[in-house]
């Protein structure tokens, strides 16, 4: 049980996968200038890549290793991210249209989102067994949901700080990224 624990908090916190891997940047620099739109684009990471892992780790040991294709695995992978991704876009279409309309174009760009990808291939790199795959697949998308979150919160203090016009934007964001990366660096030792 202490090792899954580790496994998660590792996954969330210290490992972070924007702040340790820098991939799912564009959604992270995208959307979080909302705290509201970095809610929304955090649960539906959060559905896509536990839900691809799911799907992904069992046509994998179920079809593509059985049947010695190993070598589909990145095209299968990204044909049930796509499908994921366009289930998510049409039930936050139907079921709340203001967020919809606030994700814009961030929200098809999970399908290219590195993020997702690397969970489902690291899944099958790590030799993970069910348990730990499903520990992961949680742990990654709940820190990249705390991170955008609490990014989303520190952009909209700066923008009514004052900021010198060359750094304003982008610029400070990844600034504010950087240090954010070095905090959570310090939690290495942690586990």
């Amino acid at each position: 049980m202490g090792e899954l624990f580790t496994l998660f908090i590792s996954a969330a916190l210290i490992d972070n996968i924007i702040l340790s891997k820098f991939t799912g940047m564009c959604p992270f620099l995208g959307v979080s200038k909302k705290s509201s739109s970095a809610v929304g684009m955090g649960a539906a990471v959060t559905f896509v890549i536990f839900a691809a892992a799911l799907v992904t780790y069992g046509l994998y040991y179920m079809v593509l290793d059985p049947l010695d294709i190993e070598y589909m695995k990145l095209i299968t992978f990204i044909l049930v991210i796509a499908s994921l991704v366009q289930f998510v876009e049409m039930v936050i279409k139907k079921f709340s249209p203001p967020l919809y309309k606030a994700l814009g174009i961030y929200l098809p760009l999970i399908t290219t989102n590195c993020a997702v990808l690397y969970v489902v291939l690291e899944n099958i790199a790590q030799n993970y067994n069910f348990i730990e795959m499903v520990v992961y697949s949680l742990g990654v998308p709940v820190g990249f949901m705390l991170v955008i979150v609490v990014f989303s919160k520190i952009r909209e203090r700066l923008e009514a700080a004052d900021t010198p016009k060359y750094f304003k934007g982008n610029p400070i964001g990844l600034i504010t990224c950087a240090l954010m990366a070095m905090a959570f660096s310090g939690l290495a030792g942690l586990v």
